[in-house]
């Protein structure tokens, strides 16, 4: 049976999916951090002073759109990064997402009459990363997530739960390593 989203998804959400690939594809075109940062600004985006955007890539912006996405000062966000835009994320100052770090707020195994929807159901949650905290290339963080201050995550981990502040976490699912001294 040949499938239509548009009857599920609806007129204004496709709309909004529409537009949003529209400007995400004016986001490609911008070659350097200055123009990328002051088009996002542009779009709602709140960004802090000194913030550094690399070539990264936005999911979801029908959902709750790109007025759901803080970004602090001085923040680095590397290349190939994947920001999912279906709930809030909170990037707080000083913070450095390495390269291809997936940012997921959401989760869907797909449409309502997918046969898994009745045992996992889809749902969205914010994405928190406080202040000074490292996350490592290749990291993947799962809706509704808070990174603790001071905290580095080790490239490559998955973060399904909340990290305390000042840890060294890594591993899938990611574990606590080490228990940073906060008096350094």
């Amino acid at each position: 049976m040949l499938r239509i989203p548009i009857k599920e998804v609806g007129i204004k959400k496709s709309l909004k999916y529409f537009i949003g690939s529209f400007l995400n594809l004016i986001f490609k075109f911008l070659f350097i951090s200055p123009l990328r940062v002051f088009f996002l600004k542009i779009l709602g985006v709140k960004i802090g002073p000194g913030t550094v955007i690399e070539d990264i890539n936005f999911i979801n912006f029908y959902r709750n759109g790109f007025k759901g996405l803080q970004i602090g000062k001085m923040c680095f966000i590397g290349s190939g990064t994947i920001i999912d835009l279906a709930d809030k994320i909170t990037i707080e100052d000083y913070v450095t997402i390495a390269e291809g770090v997936i940012i997921l707020t959401h989760f869907n195994v797909g449409y309502k009459d997918h046969p898994l929807q009745k045992y996992y159901p889809s749902y969205k949650k914010p994405i928190r990363i406080k202040e000074g905290s490292f996350v490592g290339a290749g990291v993947i963080i799962l809706p509704g997530v808070t990174i603790g201050k001071n905290t580095l995550v080790a490239a490559g981990a998955v973060v399904n739960s909340n990290i305390d502040d000042y840890n060294v976490v890594g591993g899938v699912p990611a574990k606590v390593i080490k228990i940073l001294d906060k008096k350094k």
